[in-house]
């Protein structure tokens, strides 16, 4: 299995204490490791993540997100999967269903485009998005609760 991380569980994994929900993440990153699965980080994510950590000035932070996108793996963004989150923005709010306020650049259906982007170009057994809020990405891409993996 490939693990796509949502920004949510992204932070836990970066957070670089070693106790709470930041160990909580790190022992079940490690399980899953061991499991046979796989993690990768959406640049979206990274983004979202690393945009905060800078802001805090929480450089340790900074440095264990760097570790994770080398270590995991790193999905960086491209032409056609921001044309394919524009599409799924657009049916969403076509469908009355947005996952943002409207002058949002909306993260959950870029994530949501780089996941389908890995799963139709990657042999994987299933893609799944690890996330803590499930309702606005499962409409496009196969999602749960990291805690629920």
């Amino acid at each position: 299995m490939l693990i796509v991380l949502d920004s949510g569980p992204l932070g836990l994994l970066s957070n670089p204490t070693t106790t709470g929900s930041g160990q909580q993440a790190q022992d079940w990153a490690r399980d899953r490791i061991s499991a046979g699965d796989e993690f990768i980080v959406p640049e979206i994510a990274d983004y979202e993540v690393r945009r905060e950590l800078t802001r805090a000035g929480k450089t340790q932070g900074i440095a264990r997100l760097d570790e994770l996108c080398v270590g995991l793996g790193y999905h960086p963004l491209s032409t056609s999967i921001m044309r394919d989150a524009a599409h799924l923005w657009a049916e969403a709010r076509s469908g009355g269903y947005p996952t943002a306020h409207e002058a949002a650049l909306d993260g959950d259906v870029i994530l949501a485009a780089q996941a389908r982007d890995l799963d139709s170009n990657l042999s994987a057994e299933r893609v799944v998005v690890a996330t803590m809020n499930v309702m606005h990405l499962e409409r496009y891409v196969d999602t749960e609760l990291w805690t629920s993996l």
